[in-house]
């Protein structure tokens, strides 16, 4: 992982540093088309050190395979790197301590789509109010870290699990994430020999 991506240490946010095992950093290539933004770590991510492991990790891992992509293709991070207690929602300020190394890390990265997991990254990079479920698939563009960006909303991975009629709104956001990058030309790299 490049030195500019990675929060080695940091100490800003008193209460998640009390919760914390570790510091969870984006996983995946530092140059992907598509860079996923979840909430924050959980329990499974803080122990493993990765973001969307545990059953929110599968959701993802399957419904990209299904549209021939695999974990190691995109970049996937969260508004805050250490998990919050009880993985309860961040705060405010908890998100604004962390601004700063997401931001670096999405110019860092550099990702044609920015894909927003839930509602917390939604509200959080579109900086307004985010009806989620209704505005999944939907593309906006953003200003983050002083450049533009094109941000699609998507429900997060654990709403198909706790609700399976969002499995059609995550599935469908994800199809326009990938027809995005397929139109752009370049391409992510595809997994059409697996």
């Amino acid at each position: 992982m490049s030195d500019d991506i990675a929060v080695i240490d940091c100490t800003r946010c008193e209460e998640l540093c009390a919760s914390r095992s570790r510091i969870v950093n984006g996983v995946g290539p530092d140059d992907a088309d598509l860079l996923f933004v979840g909430e924050a770590p959980g329990e499974n991510e803080d122990e493993q050190g990765e973001p969307f492991v545990g059953r929110s990790g599968d959701v993802l891992d399957d419904a990209l395979r299904d549209r021939g992509l695999a974990r190691r293709d995109i970049r996937i991070t969260n508004c805050v790197r250490c998990r919050p207690p009880e993985n309860r929602d961040p705060t405010t300020d908890e998100l604004a301590n962390c601004r700063e190394y997401l931001e670096r890390e999405i110019d860092a990265v550099d990702p044609e789509v920015v894909v927003t997991l839930g509602k917390v990254p939604s509200e959080h990079l579109l900086e307004r109010s985010v009806a989620v479920t209704k505005e999944a698939g939907e593309l906006y563009d953003a200003r983050i870290a002083g450049a533009p960006r094109r941000v699609l909303v998507c429900v997060h991975p654990a709403a198909t699990l706790y609700d399976p009629s969002q499995r059609e709104t995550f599935g469908a956001a994800l199809d326009e994430a990938v027809a995005l990058i397929d139109d752009d030309g370049e391409g992510q790299s595809r997994l059409g020999d697996f």
